[in-house]
């Protein structure tokens, strides 16, 4: 495969853009990280001249809020990461050759419906973090170079997530209460960018679902992660409405990986293969010492 010049924006300290970082030094790619800790990153003058000078041929943007229940009552910060960073980017990169994998996820559903959601199922999201989601989707659906990646639950290494969370607390406490009536895609971002990067040489364009195939409750992700690392703690399944939140989350947004089997040939791993390598590979860190 031909070497490629890589830019990741928040490849420095976010978990899918570390991840892709790796992945693209893996793959022999030449790779620069850009991040909030750089400058500001909605600034549209700052973010021109950034990529003007790295003049990348692929950028894969990582950057989102993604605080959901904090994002109903900054709204105001959630659309400028979400969707004005998408509209400056869709502008940047139009009419040009950079290639641009932008990253949404399964909260612009409402999770009304009991199967897998596909890329033709219509969006309708009942959080400001999703509505924003879709709102940086929509900004770059019209560019023929771009691939918008919807992905779910993520868990992976350089960064806490609900995995590393659930297995602190359980080597603390006895029991642990986990909501057990929402139902999504755990996806490691490991796979993630293996995934984006299949899509990247393919110059994939349009929405693709992309996370680990099969479904899990909260309550069964943590059951499983739990059992991984032998502790004896009980994970007592419990209801939304029993553990209330600012945000509305869809009670089920599972996503469908058929069109990346149908256009690639590629099935993602089942999610419990995922996490069992994660947990494995990262038994130091996830246990206290």
């Amino acid at each position: 495969m031909q070497k490629q010049s890589i830019l990741v924006l928040g490849g420095k300290t976010g978990m899918l853009g570390q991840a892709l970082v790796k992945e693209a030094k893996a793959q022999g790619h030449d790779v620069v990280t850009i991040g909030r800790e750089d400058g500001d990153i909605t600034n549209f003058e700052f973010l021109k001249e950034k990529i003007s000078s790295i003049n990348p041929d692929v950028i894969f943007n990582a950057i989102a809020y993604t605080a959901v229940d904090n994002a109903e009552d900054d709204e105001q910060n959630a659309v400028a990461i979400n969707k004005r960073l998408p509209e400056m980017l869709a502008s940047i990169v139009k009419d040009s050759s950079i290639y641009l994998v932008h990253y949404s996820t399964d909260f612009v559903f409402n999770g009304k419906q009991h199967i897998p959601y596909t890329e033709k199922d219509v969006p309708e999201p009942s959080s400001v973090y999703g509505a924003t989601k879709l709102a940086g989707e929509q900004a770059l659906l019209k560019l023929d170079n771009c691939a918008i990646l919807r992905t779910a639950w993520l868990f992976g290494e350089g960064r806490k997530n609900f995995v590393s969370t659930i297995l602190k607390f359980a080597q603390e406490r006895d029991t642990l209460r986990v909501v057990c009536d929402q139902f999504g895609s755990p996806t490691y971002t490991k796979d993630l960018a293996e995934m984006s990067f299949l899509i990247m040489q393919h110059r994939g364009v349009g929405i693709f679902h992309t996370v680990n195939t099969g479904q899990a409750s909260w309550c069964e992700l943590a059951s499983e992660a739990v059992k991984m690392l032998n502790l004896t703690t009980f994970v007592e399944p419990i209801e939304t409405k029993d553990w209330p939140q600012k945000a509305l989350r869809p009670h089920f947004s599972v996503l469908s990986t058929q069109k990346l089997q149908q256009e690639y040939g590629y099935t993602p791993r089942p999610w419990i293969q995922a996490l069992q390598e994660y947990i494995f590979e990262n038994l130091e860190t996830l246990k206290i010492q």
